[in-house]
């Protein structure tokens, strides 16, 4: 998971990088124009100069983290650089706005509005279109002309809309990123939710089968001691009496597992009512993945039938999901599937060939995670991994000694449980 997110997170900085760089290039590059147009072209002292482009240049970079400093630095500019400017100058050149004060300007609009909203973006356009208003207000000589109110009218006329426009861009964008990061947070929720629901109902699966374990060799004992007055007949009060108790225990213990997995089995969930699969049915699973057209070879060797029950269900949904992922991934290839067993344990091979066609979808893991879990739960070594030719193999060995006995008087779960 931690791996995860720093794949997640190291796109997201190289952007911010990115940007930040962008930005501050913008930035040092209006202060450059800025100065000396102001000192030269405007006439404005060279020490106010240099403050006020930096108080206009600065707001863009200061909007990221302290926009309240940036509108307050880009008012006072606003309002400030107008003012002084001689009356001749302001007649030769673009007044109330500069070109790269214009810009500066637009720059901090946009860097509040899609950084902080829209409604805190608003301020810095209204409150610096006013305080740019504010020159030609009080400096009634110099638009005292026809010609130069024109030229202040549009201006101000020009700078409040390409600033209006700015801003309703930086919002819209700055909207629809929000969006599809909520969604992408939404997809990421609803990928984790299904993940843990896959693996609860594959750990609930696997509590149902152990019921059905357990319920075998509690049903055998609960017979042999109910039976036992019957079968040996030589055997005293006493005897008879601890054989009755120890059926009543065996009953009892019965009922509560009944009960436990019907809290484990979910609402969509219905009673399977037919025995659970053993390595007997290997030979049939076998030939349903053939009948789907794909080549399967099947060794079964050894005293197989001899193993656990837990076992033998065990290897039967390890050999299931192994097959399922065989067909689902690798499209074309042969697969072979080989058991054997010993006095101590079931050894399981599912290898594929290299496919003729990868599939797009290489799954979510699940099936891997649950055919691990089921080899632990019987204290087994579990491996899947890629073949030398490209192809895939998983091995899995189940040992006898954590499994539950079987009885050759044995009689099916289903029918006591």
């Amino acid at each position: 998971m931690a791996r995860d997110r720093q794949r997640t997170e190291r796109p997201r900085l190289t952007r911010r990088v990115v940007v930040l760089s962008l930005l501050g290039a913008a930035s040092v590059t209006l202060y450059a124009t800025l100065v000396p147009l102001a000192a030269v072209l405007y006439g404005t002292p060279l020490p106010l100069s240099f403050i006020l482009a930096a108080a206009a240049c600065g707001a863009p970079l200061l909007a990221i983290t302290r926009p309240r400093w940036a509108i307050a630095l880009s008012t006072a500019a606003s309002f400030a650089l107008p003012l002084l400017v001689p009356g001749e100058l302001a007649t030769e050149a673009p007044w109330p706005w500069s070109v790269p004060a214009l810009l500066a300007f637009v720059l901090t609009v946009s860097v509040v509005t899609f950084q902080h909203g829209a409604r805190l973006g608003a301020f810095p356009l209204v409150i610096g279109a006013l305080a740019s208003l504010t020159a030609p207000l009080l400096r009634s000589e110099v638009v005292s002309s026809a010609p130069v109110a024109a030229n202040v009218t549009a201006n101000l006329i020009v700078t409040a809309s390409v600033a209006t426009a700015a801003y309703l861009i930086s919002a819209l964008v700055a909207g629809r990123l929000r969006v599809a990061a909520e969604l992408t947070r939404e997809r990421e929720h609803s990928a984790l939710e299904e993940s843990r629901r896959a693996l609860v109902e594959e750990r609930t699966r696997i509590a149902r089968e152990l019921h059905d374990v357990i319920a075998h060799s509690m049903s055998v004992i609960q017979v042999q001691s109910s039976t036992a007055r019957y079968r040996l007949p030589e055997l005293d009060e006493a005897a008879v009496a601890e054989f009755e108790r120890i059926a009543a225990t065996a009953r009892s213990s019965l009922t509560e597992m009944r009960r436990m997995l019907g809290v484990l089995r979910t609402e969509d969930q219905t009673v399977e009512l037919a025995p659970q699969q053993r390595i007997d049915d290997i030979p049939a699973l076998v030939d349903t993945i053939r009948r789907a057209g794909v080549t399967v070879g099947l060794e079964i060797t050894g005293s197989v039938a001899d193993a656990p029950q837990a076992v033998q269900i065990a290897a039967y949904r390890i050999t299931q999901e192994a097959l399922s992922n065989a067909v689902r991934h690798a499209h074309g290839a042969a697969v072979t599937v080989r058991l054997q067993a010993d006095a101590a344990a079931i050894s399981i091979r599912v290898r594929n060939s290299p496919p003729e066609e990868v599939a797009e979808s290489r799954g979510s893991g699940h099936g891997l995670r649950g055919m691990r879990e089921r080899v632990e739960l019987l204290g087994g070594t579990f491996i899947a991994s890629p073949t030398a030719d490209g192809g895939w193999e998983v091995t899995a060995s189940l040992p006898f000694s954590t499994a539950a006995p079987r009885h050759p008087s044995a009689i099916d779960p289903e029918e006591t449980s």
